[in-house]
Order: structure tokens, then C-alpha cells, then sequence
């Protein structure tokens, strides 16, 4: 059993992704960040920016996100919504780069 908020690795088709080598590396907490999408506001629009404004991206809510550790895109998926009572957020990978041999 796992918990909802545990990550499993998995291989297209499902079947569990090879474990990666590394060792002592493995238990290391590693942050990965979620990339929704970008704005280019003015300067002028930008130093204007108060409590409450909007900042409007170049992409829509059905647009798949990226993830990325440091520069380094490792995948990307769908942004959805966990639990039963909703209001956190979680990604359902549809891509993931074989990150294997990296660690």
C-alpha cells in the first residue's frame, strides 16, 4: 500500500521503473520545481504590481506543466487536484526523462 502522497516511479505500460544507483544518494530530499508558465509585464507594469493584481501567463489551465531540478527539465505532466476534499495540487507525469544513470 502506498500513500497518496508517495511518488512511484513507473515505465510506460506500468511496470515499475528500474531503480536507480547511487547509494547513500538516494535518501537525499531533492526539490523539483513546477513550471505553470511565464508573463512579460512592462517594467512600468511590473514596478505598478500590488496585492490582489493579476499577472496573466502564456498558457491556459489544460496546459502541461514542466518540471525541472535547477535548469534541467526532467519531465512533464498534468496539474491536478488530490484528495477528497480537494485543495492541494499534485502533477500526473506524461513524460519522464531516464534519469537512471544520473544519480
Amino acid at each position: 500500500m502506498h500513500d497518496e502522497n508517495e511518488a512511484e516511479a513507473r515505465k510506460p505500460g506500468g511496470e515499475p521503473a528500474p531503480k536507480p544507483r547511487g547509494g547513500a544518494f538516494l535518501g537525499v530530499p531533492i526539490e523539483v520545481t513546477i513550471s505553470v508558465g511565464k508573463a512579460r509585464p512592462l517594467v512600468s507594469e511590473l514596478v505598478e504590481l500590488r496585492r490582489d493584481s493579476v499577472l496573466t501567463l502564456d498558457s491556459s489551465i489544460d496546459d502541461p506543466v514542466e518540471l525541472y531540478i535547477g535548469d534541467r527539465l526532467i519531465a512533464r505532466g498534468e496539474l491536478q487536484e488530490i484528495g477528497e476534499g480537494g485543495g492541494r495540487l499534485g502533477v500526473r507525469l506524461t513524460e519522464v526523462a531516464d534519469l537512471s544513470n544520473e544519480f
